[in-house]
């Protein structure tokens, strides 16, 4: 028999609510964006996204009713790391906006009700007697997402950390710790590994410094140049760039300067400096991938992340980084243009409300032998920007043209060079 799981005062009664004034997700399409309104078109498209999963996991009932979809060439591993995959990297993105104050706003009691949910998933994803328990002692899949659950937690702590009860608190602790079996390879994964004990040392937990370390050496030693950095020994042509070196790296090497936490012949803050302005650098380019209509190209793996692509341009604008090359305004239409060119397609999503696995709309080949719908959840990261509040600079700022849009316009726009850092 399956039981429901409550948080104490804090959670009492949020269940009721939980499913309450929710847009139908299957029948939902934000609406075209208008001048003036692209932050209610994002909060839509996210809430459209979020509110399937997060509404059913609050009830321990995702495993029940989120249909799995798997790559036509899925490598036979548990397909149950599927849910741990799509609520980790689903409020990875929305954490930022989670963390918003309340407000009275539709925007707000929607963003208070979805705050409410995700700390009730959160219980439920570590309580061993609740259905929706994730897979964290299994494939070593858990490893990657276990990264984009702690992300979460370190993007939003008073949100999201702060208010759930200490049983769920040492339970998250013990699932992460428990992760150090798995051994990563020398790929992204290092940092998945790197990014657990990051989120440690800024809870005040004992964290392995080798875990932190190696990784940080091995992306420096990584680095191509002009922004770019390989994956591994070898350079691929596709976005796990923006997908996991770029915004990992900069965020665990904050947390380390933070901290003071002790790194081999080497100083953090100086690290995370030059971090920055690489990933500047990087950002550049995604924004010239972007042309007049909002398209970019469609290259190299996971290309089904779909928007999850400009999570550096994404992060950037959140935190106020961006590069004097790029305004606001000139981002955030851009970023307008992509999101409308990738999710106006209505077969991004099941007629249940939840994301299939493709590009522009339901394209199951385009999977790899490790994609599953859960996987898709990775494109919130490009909304990280809504963790900016509405009257911000970013949402207020006049709109831009965008690179290519000026260049095949005959506008006048900047030339490129590389640099030298």
């Amino acid at each position: 028999m399956k039981r429901r799981h409550f948080m104490g005062s804090l959670m009492a009664g949020s269940l009721a609510t939980a499913g309450a004034g929710i847009v139908d997700a299957a029948a939902a399409t934000p609406p075209a964006s208008a001048a003036g309104n692209d932050r209610a078109y994002m909060v839509n498209l996210l809430q459209k996204m979020a509110d399937p999963v997060l509404t059913n996991m609050a009830r321990g009932e995702l495993h029940k009713n989120f249909a799995l979809e798997l790559s036509p060439t899925w490598d036979g591993r548990d397909p149950k790391v599927a849910y741990l995959e799509c609520f980790g990297r689903l409020i990875a993105g929305l954490a930022p906006w989670l963390a918003l104050p309340d407000d009275a706003t539709p925007e707000g009691r929607t963003r208070a009700r979805l705050r409410q949910a995700a700390l009730q998933s959160y219980v439920h994803s570590v309580d061993p007697n609740s259905p929706d328990y994730l897979a964290w002692r299994g494939h070593g899949q858990a490893l990657v997402d276990s990264a984009y659950f702690t992300n979460a937690l370190m993007r939003a702590p008073k949100a999201l950390w702060e208010p759930l009860d200490a049983t769920t608190k040492a339970r998250i602790v013990a699932e992460i710790k428990g992760l150090r079996r798995i051994e990563p390879p020398y790929i992204n994964w290092m940092l998945f590994a790197a990014m657990n004990e990051a989120w440690l040392l800024s809870i005040g937990e004992e964290a392995d410094p080798m875990r932190t370390n190696v990784a940080i050496r091995k992306i420096n030693e990584w680095y191509v140049g002009d922004g770019w950095i390989k994956d591994g020994e070898a350079f691929h042509f596709d976005y796990y760039s923006a997908f996991v070196m770029q915004p990992m790296l900069l965020e665990i090497l904050e947390v380390l300067e933070q901290h003071k936490a002790p790194f081999w012949n080497g100083k953090p803050a100086e690290l995370r400096a030059q971090a920055l302005k690489r990933m500047q650098r990087y950002a550049e380019h995604l924004e010239r991938f972007i042309s007049p209509t909002g398209s970019y190209p469609p290259i190299g793996r996971s290309l089904t992340y779909r928007t999850a692509a400009f999570q550096p341009l994404a992060l950037l604008a959140w935190r106020k980084q961006l590069p004097a090359s790029l305004p606001e305004g000139q981002v955030r239409a851009a970023l307008q243009a992509v999101h409308r060119a990738v999710w106006s397609e209505p077969s991004n999503f099941t007629k249940d409300g939840y994301l299939t696995i493709g590009f522009v709309g339901h394209q199951p080949a385009l999977g790899d032998w490790y994609s599953n719908n859960g996987s898709m959840y990775i494109a919130s990261e490009s909304f990280l920007a809504l963790g900016l509040p509405a009257t911000d600079s970013y949402w207020t700022s006049a709109a831009q043209d965008w690179t290519q849009k000026k260049a095949f316009a005959g506008q006048t726009f900047k030339k490129d060079y590389p640099v030298d850092y």
